[in-house]
């Protein structure tokens, strides 16, 4: 008489990081506590020593040195905007499953040709909307879907902060407000259809190292939703403290947050609930939602039609305030 044994394998799929810089460290640091991490791409011979001691892998100049060396099923690009499109391009149509830190793409036209590339190689991709995996979001998404203060109608964010001289190829749209313009189509669940934005430059672009002249460095954005809901995006590199908050009107009661405490607070117009949880890294809930998205073979939460509508959103915005004129959208 024989006994079978059902013996469970856990497939550990194999992830690449691409760019090892500010953000990029933080991919390396938990891809490797979610035991896929297999290597990594950095041009800086000292960053690459460096990590390839810590992390006990092998480093590579360049990804296309990476790719003859190695089979990865999944790249985590972590490089500045302008180079996303060649790379995303690259590990696509190697059919691997990718994800770009935001924004997508430097342009909406470069993201579309991602899109369908992701498509036709039946691969996948995501883009960095790292927000989106913050608790606060996750309960406010949570309360909006059950309907517990009624329907929303204002959003009202807030992202501060004095420029740290890393970002030098965009404006602080696409670097920034592109969170919430993503956080305005989720938590409203649906496109918006006119945006107008009034956008600012005091910095002095060229003097701090940008490549042009023209990005903006603080703006206000509207994006307007069916049947009057509005989303307000405030985003600046000015302020010389960081703020990061959330506000959500509802018919019957107030939604609102702060995205680095991750207090979420409760107003029905007569109380105030204030819940309490354990502190969770949105980046490690990102990593491990689109791992398992590969894992299993599903949609990841973010999909590159994500990334690709909410930079046409943000194009909008800026050509808004060139023109001094609202922006309609058929998305």
């Amino acid at each position: 008489m024989y006994k079978v044994i059902k013996i469970r394998v856990e497939l550990r799929l194999k992830a690449a990081v691409i760019g090892t810089g500010s953000w990029g460290k933080h991919h390396l640091r938990v891809l490797d506590e979610l035991n896929c991490l297999d290597s990594f791409v950095e041009k800086n011979p000292e960053l690459r020593t460096l990590f390839e001691k810590k992390y006990s892998i092998k480093g590579f100049s360049s990804l296309d040195e990476l790719l003859k060396d190695r089979d990865v099923d999944i790249c985590n690009i972590c490089t500045p905007t302008t180079t996303h499109f060649d790379l995303a391009k690259t590990t696509l149509s190697h059919g691997i499953s990718t994800l770009v830190e935001k924004p997508l793409t430097y342009s909406s036209s470069q993201g579309e040709e991602l899109v369908n590339l992701a498509k036709d190689n039946n691969t996948s991709l995501t883009v960095g909307f790292v927000e989106r995996f913050n608790p606060i979001i996750v309960n406010i998404k949570e309360q909006l879907q059950k309907q517990t203060f009624g329907d929303p109608l204002l959003i009202e964010f807030q992202r501060e902060n004095r420029w740290a001289g890393v970002t030098k190829d965009i404006g602080v749209i696409l670097d920034s407000s592109v969170h919430d313009i993503d956080g305005a189509r989720w938590l409203f669940n649906e496109e918006p259809s006119v945006v107008f934005a009034r956008t600012g430059n005091v910095l002095n672009p060229k003097a701090q190292g940008f490549v042009g002249t023209d990005y903006e460095d603080f703006a206000t954005i509207i994006l307007g939703f069916k049947n009057q809901k509005t989303a307000i995006i405030i985003a600046n590199w000015v302020t010389p403290y960081k703020v990061r908050r959330i506000s959500v009107t509802c018919t019957d009661g107030n939604l609102s947050g702060d995205y680095m405490s991750q207090e979420i607070r409760h107003d029905d117009g007569k109380s105030v609930t204030i819940p309490t949880r354990k502190y969770e890294e949105p980046l490690m809930n990102e990593l491990k939602s689109f791992v398992e998205s590969v894992k299993l073979k599903k949609s990841p939460l973010i999909t590159g039609v994500d990334g690709l509508n909410t930079i046409k959103i943000a194009e909008a915005a800026i050509n808004s305030a060139k023109r001094g004129a609202p922006i309609y959208l058929d998305l």
